[in-house]
């Protein structure tokens, strides 16, 4: 093409991608795998999320088809076929996955719930029992708000609960009478970003009681890689809504410390939040984990508060859920738990970047002397 162009003009070069359908489709996949690739990196995907998705779906779709006219009457054309026959796959994969999970004698809703602090309670009653592990995330679909996009969310609390919430209720139909009296519910916590998240706030704080019904999809659980049973001593750093994947584990520790089937001994949780409000986001959780068989002799949870209004708000109800303002001195907590150290020690956290280099940095001091794994949640997808 260059020898071409040096010899005549870039006109020419023109004419004859015009006329060549084999030139102008190559240059069309090019393009659109160049495009993918600049639009991929991770700070792109966090702050303009559903741009990348909806960009990636039209990128992806023009390659595969400049690359089907490209590759018109060639052997590697097979190539390219089985790339699209098991992407058609593993879509119709997913699709069924989402049919069953979501349908059955009723159908996934999702009630969402405002809380201060730009933030979003959600409670999905599924159609269908799940099955979930501490660590999993979830895709999760509102027609109402995004008709064919989805977003991940790490699930923060999976219990069964009566179908009938008001005891003094009756089945109202012959349905109700056979889905039984229990039901499926997973809980998310989802801060207020851009696009998607900002149109269910918005659409939570102006409906009645700052609550709001809608039909759903979840697609999922994925992920759950990490395991922390293994250790003795455990201690969990989150930062803001980053709580969500660590009370999970939280849950899961004091229950297998209580059944005997872990070895955790030591469990700490450092929950770094801006204000005491936030406190109400995890609130039912924490209730219920607090309430757990010997949740004393095993948990202790520490709170910092880095914007309190007055020190009035900063109270600890007992020792062994203290409260305090500022930031924490991650070296010194995580030095308080090596001088009692018991068996390996697993640091697992979720929050911003500042906190996850922080932590990472002490831990690796600390690996020197003592056993101890750092392990971190990425806070965005």
């Amino acid at each position: 093409m260059i020898p071409k162009a040096h010899e005549a003009n870039w006109k020419v070069v023109g004419m004859a991608l015009a006329s060549s359908s084999f030139l102008y489709t190559g240059l069309g996949a090019t393009a659109a795998f160049v495009a993918l690739m600049l639009h991929s990196p991770s700070p792109i995907r966090h702050a303009f999320y559903e741009v990348f998705v909806h960009f990636h779906f039209v990128a992806a779709a023009v390659s595969f088809g400049c690359l089907w006219v490209h590759l018109h009457g060639l052997t590697a054309k097979a190539y390219l076929l089985a790339a699209i026959v098991l992407w058609a796959l593993e879509r119709a994969t997913r699709f069924f996955i989402i049919f069953y999970h979501n349908f059955g004698r009723s159908t996934t809703t999702a009630t969402v719930e405002a809380m201060p602090g730009d933030a979003m309670r959600i409670t999905l009653r599924m159609a269908r029992p799940w099955t979930f592990r501490p660590g999993q995330h979830i895709y999760l679909y509102i027609p109402a708000v995004g008709w064919w996009t989805s977003h991940p969310f790490s699930v923060g609390w999976s219990e069964t609960e009566d179908a009938m919430t008001d005891e003094k209720a009756l089945p109202m139909s012959k349905q109700d009478l056979i889905a039984g009296p229990q039901k499926e519910t997973i809980s998310l916590l989802v801060r207020r970003r851009t696009g998607f998240t900002d149109k269910l706030f918005q659409r939570a704080s102006n409906a009645l009681g700052n609550r709001i019904t809608l039909r759903a999809f979840a697609e999922g659980p994925y992920g759950n890689i990490h395991t922390m049973d293994s250790y003795g001593t455990v201690m969990l750093f989150a930062g803001g809504v980053g709580i969500t994947h660590h009370v999970p584990f939280v849950r899961h520790l004091v229950a297998g410390f209580a059944e005997g089937t872990v070895a955790c001994r030591r469990l700490t949780l450092v929950w770094i939040i801006q204000s005491p409000e936030h406190l109400e986001w995890i609130r039912p959780w924490m209730t219920s984990i607090l309430a757990m068989d010997r949740r004393r002799e095993v948990l202790r949870i520490m709170l910092f508060v880095t914007r309190p209004r007055n020190t009035k708000e900063i109270q600890s109800p007992s020792a062994t859920v203290q409260m305090f303002p500022g930031r924490p001195n991650i070296d010194t907590l995580v030095g308080m738990e090596v001088e009692n150290q018991v068996g390996a020690m697993g640091v697992l956290v979720c929050g911003n970047g500042g906190l996850s280099d922080d932590v990472r940095k002490v831990c690796r001091r600390r690996q020197k002397k003592t056993n101890v794994d750092y392990v971190e949640e990425s806070f965005s997808w």
